[in-house]
This record gives structure tokens, C-alpha cells and sequence, in this order.
């Protein structure tokens, strides 16, 4: 059974992150996610946590940016996705 802790469940993905209830393999497999199907809406994180992804990218106006331009790098459009999904606020399942 899986326990999803008393983590505020208005929490960043980040600060999920620091409070060690995400993964980097759980953060890196949301950026594959998105740059699989930028129009991604409902990704799950954990068993515990859901992320919009194309909400977190579109709300996140760098990695917006950097995402549209196809002149930037793919490390910088992974590095600019990844740090929209950190911002984001992560949706308790």
C-alpha cells in the first residue's frame, strides 16, 4: 500500500522533491513525458501526484519560449521543461 505522506497538497513539484516524495527519475520521466506529447495534460508523478504538464510549460513563460524557439538546443529545451514541472504545482491523486 502505498502511503502519500502529509506533504501540503499545494506543493510545488519541487518542494515535493526536496521533501523526498518525488524522484529525479520521476522528474526526468515527466520531462520525456512532455517532450513525447507537449500537449500532455494529466501526468502522473507518483501514485500520489498528477501534473498538467502543458499547463506547467505554458504557464512557465522561459520554458515557453525556449520550447517554442527551434533554434535552442534539446539540453536547454530539457533543462527549461524540467524547471517549469519543479515551479508547477503538483494535483494530490
Amino acid at each position: 500500500m502505498v502511503r502519500c505522506g502529509r506533504a501540503d497538497p499545494n506543493s510545488t513539484v519541487g518542494e515535493l522533491f526536496k521533501a523526498k516524495a518525488v524522484t529525479d527519475e520521476q522528474v526526468n520521466a515527466a520531462v520525456e513525458a512532455y517532450l513525447a506529447d507537449p500537449g500532455a495534460e494529466a501526468h502522473t508523478i507518483t501514485d500520489c501526484y498528477s501534473l498538467d504538464l502543458a499547463a506547467a510549460v505554458a504557464g512557465h513563460g522561459w520554458a515557453k519560449q525556449v520550447v517554442g524557439n527551434p533554434e535552442a538546443s534539446p539540453s536547454l529545451k530539457r533543462g527549461a521543461i524540467r524547471t517549469a514541472i519543479l515551479l508547477a504545482r503538483a494535483q494530490k491523486v
